[in-house]
């Protein structure tokens, strides 16, 4: 091998792991952006208004739909939000969006409110 084959496998190479860390966490952090929205959009910004995770929409796909449209990375984003006690779970089990939590977060940019 001479020294530009060398050099164009290392930087496929290098790529190839830039791309597997850099856009999961790309999708990760749009996820987020769009559970934030749903939950605007759905009012639920306040116990009283809380929903459920069906009303919602982020139930965890199947393994054949994830196949045939690939992966959803909101309910992992739900779960890392839900961690971060950005997203507040009521005690029988709805979600709602903490705003004061959300502005005070260094997880992701707060998306302005409508």
């Amino acid at each position: 091998m001479d020294v530009k084959s060398v050099i164009i496998v290392v930087l496929m190479v290098v790529l190839f792991l830039v791309a597997i860390i850099a856009i999961p966490q790309w999708m990760l952090k749009r996820a987020m952006r769009q559970v934030i929205g749903i939950l605007r959009e759905q009012n639920a910004t306040s116990a009283e208004n809380a929903r459920a995770l069906d009303e919602l929409g982020f139930k965890p796909r199947g393994i054949m739909q994830n196949a045939l449209r690939g992966r959803d990375y909101k309910p992992y984003a739900v779960d890392l939000m839900v961690k971060a006690q950005i997203i507040q779970v009521t005690e029988d089990g709805r979600l709602y969006l903490s705003e004061e939590k959300l502005s005070n977060s260094k997880m992701i940019k707060a998306a302005p409110q409508r």
